[in-house]
């Protein structure tokens, strides 16, 4: 067996340093950590080339007593915790004591720190864990941290780190988040002389937010806020048709602290489901504050991981919050019209026209048009044939499918009588007889592509996707009885699946049982259909089984997911279709559930079943008002 070595110290704070420094973002979190826990209310941070060569941060704070400066810089010298029960109720972001040590040992390190009560303050110089000065100087109340050549005494750590710009977007990265976490704090980052980052400091999240993420994406963003059980959720979230591609733009804070929480991010990504696209994940910056004991942030020696005793009751905390939010915040997605080049004639003065008149280039005049006299005609009457259709009173609406549609005007109210001659799918909205008061205000303009219905409600123009609104009316209507009504068929259907599927099929029989469906285990990984939901064609019962079957058998073994997905298929393949012909009653019946109903924005799918312009974006396109 070889020998056993102590090794030297040196060497030893080499290892330990490299659990706590990685690269030059490391620096910059426990650096930015310190100053919050000294009350700083200004932090800068300036980096060269990454942060490889030069680092400073500049806080504050209420500085580093002349006497406890030198051991500052010793492993596990902290102010934040005493005694063992201390790390049961850790209220501080740094705690361990190991970053300024680690940051000494394999870099250049300058301080410059000052208390209030101390007349002048302490230039402090370490090397690779040696202190080389330690002098009294004149300063200002707070510290500054200047780290340069980061492992200039370890050239194989050097080799692992990337290029300058990735590595200084990973610490731009860092002081994002710390900006957002304590939007008290007014923050700066400057990047080889260029600032890349400024907050206000004025204590507002959505201020932090719209300096981080920018404009557009925090135009999108509503505010959430809700306590339960002890537990306080605040921050902001995107609206669900704002969603992204991917999960970049998700930031949960955790009693001040930056975290990656499996918990919180399951939880909000539920909030949305039925509202967001599929393959889309929101947007949002939540701030959860639990009590201290209930969560171990002694994980993981970036923080960065955490611990909660009771998973579950923060899971339906933020659930909770973030679901209110998009309830009470959501609004249709709007239209917005891009004005056109305006003519800039207009906004001449007469000297300017005719500078500018004189400028352009001449043209031979054209020869002069001869006028065509027109032949006199009579005027139009009601009731005419000359007259066009709408002002004929005879006039019947000419509806593709073949009815008799009678229209009755009384006094503050009209009612729409509709006798259908042949069938339509039994999935369409027709209702017999409907009145509409004028205190809906929805007049119906018509219908592009047999897919958009197009109405007037206020100052607003609404397209409303038919297929999308009514899908997701069934879906809730499904969700709210818990029952769906049975078709049994006339000949039972085998449908063969696959692995998986098939699976989640057998699995499944009792749920599918309940909303409508009757199936049996045929064996050979196939089942045999004897009943399908009433308002479902049966010639497409075997892609009704078989899409059912892929859904349940991607999303899992939570049972209100799988309840979802089958009522998703049935909601999808129920609801009447686009591209089909549908009557002027039927799609004024929709206009009016849809924008009478907040919850049917989106369809179970998360696509926006309505989009909005307004007549201001309107007439300010067609140049009414400037």
């Amino acid at each position: 067996m070889p020998k056993i070595n102590v090794l030297p110290k040196s060497i030893a704070e080499l290892i330990a340093a490299g659990e706590v420094v990685e690269r030059p973002a490391s620096i910059v979190k426990e650096a930015i950590e310190n100053s919050i826990d000294a009350g700083a209310t200004h932090i800068t941070v300036e980096i060269q080339r990454g942060g490889i060569t030069y680092i400073r941060i500049t806080d504050n704070g209420c500085g580093i007593a002349t006497d406890d400066v030198p051991k500052a810089f010793l492993r596990h010298a902290t102010s934040k915790i005493e005694k063992a029960v201390d790390l049961d109720r850790i209220s501080t972001l740094g705690f361990r004591g190991e970053a300024l040590a680690a940051t000494s040992a394999v870099s250049r390190v300058e301080l410059f720190t000052k208390t209030a009560n101390e007349d002048f303050g302490t230039h402090y110089k370490i090397e690779g864990g040696e202190e080389i000065l330690n002098e009294e100087v004149g300063c200002p109340d707070g510290t500054t941290l200047i780290v340069r050549d980061l492992f200039y005494n370890t050239p194989a750590r050097m080799k692992f780190l990337k290029k300058d710009v990735s590595e200084g977007t990973t610490v731009s990265a860092i002081v994002e988040r710390q900006a957002m976490s304590h939007p008290e704090i007014a923050f700066k980052l400057i990047r080889d002389g260029k600032q890349t980052l400024s907050t206000s400091g004025d204590g507002k999240l959505a201020s932090a937010a719209y300096s981080v993420l920018g404009r557009e994406i925090s135009n999108t963003l509503i505010p959430v806020d809700l306590i339960l059980d002890g537990i306080k959720v605040t921050g902001l979230v995107c609206k669900p048709v704002s969603c992204r591609a991917s999960r970049a733009y998700q930031f949960t804070f955790l009693n001040g602290r930056y975290v990656q929480s499996g918990t919180v991010t399951a939880a909000t990504e539920q909030a949305y489901k039925n509202s967001a696209m599929v393959g889309k994940f929101p947007v949002f910056v939540l701030c959860v504050t639990v009590p201290y004991e209930t969560v171990d942030v002694n994980v993981h020696p970036a923080k960065t991981q955490v611990r909660f005793s009771d998973e579950k009751r923060v899971f339906t905390a933020v659930y909770n919050a973030v679901k209110n939010a998009i309830i009470s915040g959501d609004t249709r997605p709007e239209i917005v019209v891009n004005q056109p080049k305006t003519n800039t004639f207009l906004h001449m003065t007469t000297e300017q026209y005719r500078q500018t008149a004189v400028s352009l280039p001449t043209q031979e005049r054209p020869e002069p048009v001869k006028e065509i006299t027109k032949p006199k005609t009579e005027p139009v009457r009601l009731n005419s044939d000359k007259a066009p259709f709408f002002l004929r009173e005879e006039f019947k609406p000419n509806v593709p499918l073949k009815k008799d549609v009678s229209i009755v005007v009384e006094e503050n109210k009209t009612t729409v009588e509709t006798k259908v001659e042949n069938t339509v799918p039994q999935t369409a909205l027709v209702q017999e007889e409907k009145e509409y008061s004028p205190k809906e205000e929805i007049k119906l303009i018509g219908e592009a592509f047999n897919t958009y219905i197009v109405v007037q409600k206020g100052d607003s123009i609404f397209l409303i996707d038919k297929h999308a609104a009514h899908e997701r009316i069934l879906f809730n209507q499904f969700k709210a009885t818990h029952t769906v009504e049975s078709q049994s068929l006339l000949m039972p259907v085998t449908v063969k699946l696959i692995g998986d599927e098939y699976s989640a099929i057998i699995s499944n029989l009792h749920l599918l049982e309940d909303y409508g469906f009757e199936i049996e285990d045929f064996g050979n990984e196939s089942v045999l259909v004897r009943a399908i939901p009433a308002m479902l064609d049966d010639e497409d019962t075997e892609s009704i089984v078989t899409e059912a079957a892929e859904s349940l058998a991607r999303k899992g073994s939570v049972q209100l997911e799988r309840i979802d997905d089958i009522l998703h298929t049935v909601a999808c393949k129920a609801a009447i279709k686009a591209g089909y012909i549908t009557s002027d009653t039927e799609k004024l019946n929709l206009a009016v559930k849809v924008l009478g109903d907040n919850d049917i924005m989106y369809c179970p799918h998360g696509r926006p079943v309505a989009f909005e312009i307004k007549k201001y974006n309107l007439e300010k396109y067609f140049g009414r008002i400037q």
